[in-house]
């Protein structure tokens, strides 16, 4: 009750309800209470050197512009820019960002079905409906003094963000709490599809999804770029538009444009492949 209670108070105002000073509950108890994830109460920024910042700045863009770079074309491709990395610090930077090149590899080996893969639903299907399928994914967002991680949910028919979160890491725990959100706001999906990454592979997210008992877990395809478009397609924007141009000096800062740029997306920028309307339109009206 008191959790229901809290998610109708303003994120901003739950935010600066927190005291580090309470002698009864605990910063990540007083959170959970209110309803808010910790990352957004206090940041440290991530212990990366100012050069190690501006490469994965650099490979972030690139990966947005073709995800199928490997660790060779990173390095080729960083030294036209003035980078010079070898090939062992582009794998440990794109760990770092939770990145892999993509391409299709030769079907070897047949998967254990005890590591929670599931096949890919969506292809071949006509989405009608809102919250027929979401997409789901993660994403690394560089910052001024640092870095953190974007996790959004988009509704496929509508393009409208039903939820999304921010961390300084990428904990399952953390990606099934904006999934909770998402359907305590909006409902449940049929279907939810994701990458084969580790968060969503993670038996905490399966046994939540399967607990919503009428969702429907898919995911991508190994080496498929375009498996789970509109959630890419999502973070492109939401970088080349706003995050890119007013560089976040924090997880704060990071959250407000996040907020800013989601409701001007969700409400007023229209989308020519939903006719020319804002998601929120698309949405409610199908709704």
């Amino acid at each position: 009750m008191v959790k229901k209670k809290a998610a109708l108070i303003p994120v901003d105002m739950r935010r600066s309800m927190v005291s580090n000073e309470d002698d009864q509950f605990s910063m990540t108890q007083q959170c959970k209470l209110l309803r808010i994830h910790r990352s957004g109460v206090y940041y440290k920024p991530a212990e990366a050197s100012q050069r190690d910042l501006e490469i994965m700045r650099a490979m972030d863009a690139l990966y947005l512009e073709d995800p199928t770079r490997g660790t060779r074309r990173y390095r080729d491709d960083l030294r036209q820019l003035g980078h010079i990395v070898g090939r062992d610090k582009m794998r440990s930077l794109m760990r770092v960002m939770g990145i892999e090149a993509i391409y299709c590899r030769p079907r070897t080996t047949v998967l254990d079905p005890t590591k929670y893969k599931y096949p890919y639903l969506l292809r071949g299907i006509d989405i009608v409906h809102p919250n027929q399928a979401w997409g789901i994914d993660i994403s690394y967002i560089p910052m001024r003094r640092g870095f953190m991680y974007l996790c959004a949910i988009i509704d496929i028919y509508s393009r409208y963000i039903v939820g999304w979160s921010i961390s300084n890491t990428m904990e399952a725990r953390w990606v099934v709490e904006t999934v909770e959100q998402a359907v305590e706001r909006h409902g449940k999906p049929e279907i939810i599809n994701s990458d084969q990454g580790a968060q969503f592979t993670s038996e905490e997210y399966v046994n939540y999804i399967k607990g919503l008992e009428s969702t429907k877990i898919s995911m991508d395809g190994k080496g498929r770029a375009t498996d789970n478009t509109h959630i890419e397609r999502f973070f492109r924007t939401i970088k080349y538009d706003k995050l890119y141009r007013f560089v976040p000096e924090d997880g704060r800062h990071l959250y407000q444009l996040c907020k800013q740029f989601i409701n001007f997306y969700n409400c007023k920028r229209s989308h020519s492949s939903i006719g020319r309307v804002p998601p929120l339109h698309k949405y409610q009206v199908a709704a």
